[in-house]
């Protein structure tokens, strides 16, 4: 807990690896549950809820998400959370099956209570330090910067180290990540983020409630969902869709209510309208602010978000662009009216 409330802005760590040897088993998936039990001890959190199909495992946890593919891990964890420590073990368990670190990404907003982080997320630059000293030396590709816009409490913060042959890859790469953080949400619908006095549903029921009653289900209703209520409020819930996934996590106190959305798709998509959904996202909250991070070389998908933002009332107010080597725009949308 901060000094005043929850930190509710997350900490997001990607790592994607290789092997030499063509990937037939099940690759990272591979690593049993006693195993990232472990690595999640480390960082001062739980698995409350799993799911998974063909291509990947998603679980909910304590403190946001962790998605498990054959060759690739996304965890993100909020509050107090430790997360920068999950990089050594993971990297460990991934060596025992013979897969190589090729990616580290880090990525996440200015926190709401800085001063309540414990090392290493004391700062940026004792994060960037921390990482360093965890990586292999074949990510020979490294960068970080914190995305600063008029308001310094409102910077996004990115590191990336990759290796010389994924930096190549990488720059091809057609698939668009938006990481949405909303705050000041709409009071009446974050009061649905709580349990009822005396509600003695379980997490898994009442998150289902709660999905139902918010109009999340509608966002993307061809997929599965796997959702979970804390006691006495929050709620978090990852989505499956075939290999790519969607994730929300909601703190609805107010006087800093926060709401985050992450999804990863493709613009050349048919099937799913990519920048639709992260509109129906931010239409369930009603936030009064947005940012966004659009990780895409496409600047046809930044100038589409924010006109999808238009019609919710929203408008951008501060723009900011950097390689990474994928091109990040980090975008914020202020209400031009409050919510209440």
């Amino acid at each position: 807990m901060g000094v005043l409330g929850f930190e509710g802005f997350e900490k997001r760590l990607e790592l994607q690896f290789f092997s030499d040897d063509p990937l037939e088993n099940m690759g990272l998936r591979l690593i049993d549950f006693e195993s990232l039990e472990h690595v999640l001890h480390a960082v001062n959190c739980t698995v409350v809820s799993a799911v998974g199909n063909h291509f990947f495992d998603a679980y909910v946890l304590s403190e946001s998400s962790l998605f498990v593919y054959l060759n690739k891990i996304v965890i993100k964890t909020c509050g107090t959370t430790q997360l920068l420590k999950s990089v050594r073990p993971l990297i460990h368990f991934a060596d025992k099956l013979n897969l190589t670190l090729c990616e580290c990404r880090y990525t996440r907003e200015s926190f709401i209570f800085p001063k309540s982080q414990p090392f290493p997320h004391t700062n940026f630059k004792e994060e960037v330090i921390y990482i360093e000293e965890n990586l292999p030396n074949n990510l020979v590709y490294r960068k970080a910067a914190v995305m600063m816009l008029k308001n310094p409490s409102c910077s996004w913060h990115v590191f990336t180290a990759v290796d010389q042959n994924h930096h190549r890859r990488r720059s091809l790469n057609s698939d668009v990540t938006f990481e949405v953080c909303m705050t000041e949400l709409d009071r009446h619908q974050a009061s649905r983020f709580f349990k009822k006095t005396g509600d003695c549903k379980t997490g898994d029921l009442a998150g289902k409630e709660m999905t139902e009653l918010t109009g999340i289900d509608d966002i993307n209703p061809s997929a599965f969902i796997c959702d979970f209520a804390f006691d006495p409020c929050g709620y978090s819930m990852n989505e499956i869709d075939g290999h790519r996934y969607l994730t929300i996590h909601v703190t609805p106190e107010d006087g800093y209510s926060y709401a985050s959305f992450e999804c990863v798709g493709s613009v050349y998509d048919d099937d799913v309208n990519i920048v639709e959904t992260l509109k129906k996202a931010v239409q369930v909250f009603k936030p009064t602010t947005v940012s966004i991070s659009t990780t895409i070389n496409s600047r046809e998908v930044w100038t589409k978000v924010a006109r999808a933002m238009e019609p919710l009332g929203l408008k951008c107010r501060t723009f900011a662009m950097d390689e990474f080597p994928n091109s990040v725009v980090f975008q914020t949308f202020t209400a031009a009216t409050r919510r209440k």
